[in-house]
């Protein structure tokens, strides 16, 4: 018992030298510092949620200073603390989905993983209907929200009308939602081109190839000016 105090008694005397790692989408830390002035290493990782349905129940009430980072259509993406004052970083990112379907639920209860090579002719008869479907079901408006104007255009980093004007190469940069904003190990960005006939990377050309490589230039070259820090 004496031993377990003692051990517990060190961790508020750790003096912060530098970060030395971040990892796992900024969920766990390496930090060096020093202990009774001798080299020390203290690692952080964010536990586990609880899974009993009583604490569940009583999650969502413990919330504090939950700001939305961004709405569109029926998605919505928070920062919010847990335990913590007002004052106190966010320590959760938040994601909700109102009205939810029934593919919502499907797609994120547990389920079983299956490897499948795709052919031509698989894609021609089966994953090209379902796009078409899921399309015409309103499954991308989130993403047509944001090419035409309605939706997060504050958050739009850096947009190109197209070489000479090109309406066709048009395409746009923005922070995924997914993304916290402050994470650059996690960092996630979007890239959403205009045109609406690629479907897939099975629609592109040896035609394209001059253009990607012009967005891609593009690309970088913005994020590299948003955030200097990853250069």
């Amino acid at each position: 018992m004496e031993e377990k105090v003692a051990s517990e008694a060190l961790v508020p005397h750790f003096k912060l030298e530098r970060l030395l790692n971040q990892d796992q989408g900024g969920r766990r830390v390496t930090l060096l510092g020093s202990l009774e002035d001798k080299p020390a290493l203290l690692t952080a990782e964010r536990a586990a949620f609880p899974s009993d349905i009583k604490t569940l129940e009583a999650f969502h009430k413990t919330l504090a200073d939950v700001k939305n980072l961004g709405t569109n259509d029926i998605y919505h993406w928070y920062l919010a603390s847990v335990g913590h004052g007002e004052d106190s970083p966010p320590n959760l990112k938040l994601g909700l989905i109102s009205p939810c379907t029934e593919k919502h639920i499907k797609k994120y209860s547990p389920q079983g993983v299956r490897t499948v090579t795709e052919s031509p002719q698989i894609y021609k008869d089966h994953i090209r209907p379902y796009i078409a479907k899921q399309r015409e079901d309103g499954r991308l408006d989130w993403v047509f929200n944001i090419l035409e104007g309605r939706k997060e255009q504050k958050d739009i980093m850096f947009r190109d009308p197209g070489q000479d004007g090109a309406k066709e190469e048009a395409f746009l940069l923005a922070p995924d939602l997914n993304w916290d904003r402050k994470t650059l190990t996690s960092l996630h960005l979007l890239a959403l081109v205009e045109r609406r006939d690629l479907w897939s990377l099975r629609d592109l050309k040896k035609s394209h190839i001059v253009w990607l490589k012009h967005m891609r230039g593009k690309l970088v070259k913005a994020t590299v000016e948003k955030y200097p820090e990853i250069d």
